[in-house]
């Protein structure tokens, strides 16, 4: 009913950026939050950043001053800058979204992931 595209994933060498985006389609009513996640081998999966429905947003700590989220409400769609990217930001990066897909009705949704990884 409601499927997450994510793109712009790849190799980077330290210091280089990225920018990742997050189209959501299908049966949307309401977006209560949407985001990003992302996860390395043996480690749970972190939040990186993420607006709420008020606008707000978070960030964790690691990507503060480097990292920056933003959103086009007309498309559904969340992108993440990601500026001087270090090794340690490695990782597959899962976009999120928390939605309402009628007066009900509301479920979270995961994309399938894309994969960055900074490296010389």
């Amino acid at each position: 009913q409601v499927q997450l595209v994510e793109s712009g994933g790849g190799l980077v060498q330290p210091g280089g950026s990225l920018r990742l985006s997050c189209a959501a389609s299908g049966s949307i009513f309401s977006i209560y939050a949407m985001g990003w996640y992302r996860q390395t081998p043996g480690k749970q999966r972190e939040l990186v950043a993420m607006f709420n429905r008020d606008g707000s947003t978070i960030y964790a700590d690691s990507v503060k001053g480097r990292f920056t989220i933003s959103r086009d409400n007309a498309k559904n769609t969340v992108y993440l800058q990601m500026n001087s990217l270090k090794p340690e930001d490695t990782a597959v990066y899962y976009c999120y979204a928390d939605i309402m897909i009628d007066y009900a009705r509301r479920y979270d949704y995961w994309g399938q992931g894309t994969q960055v990884t900074v490296s010389s």
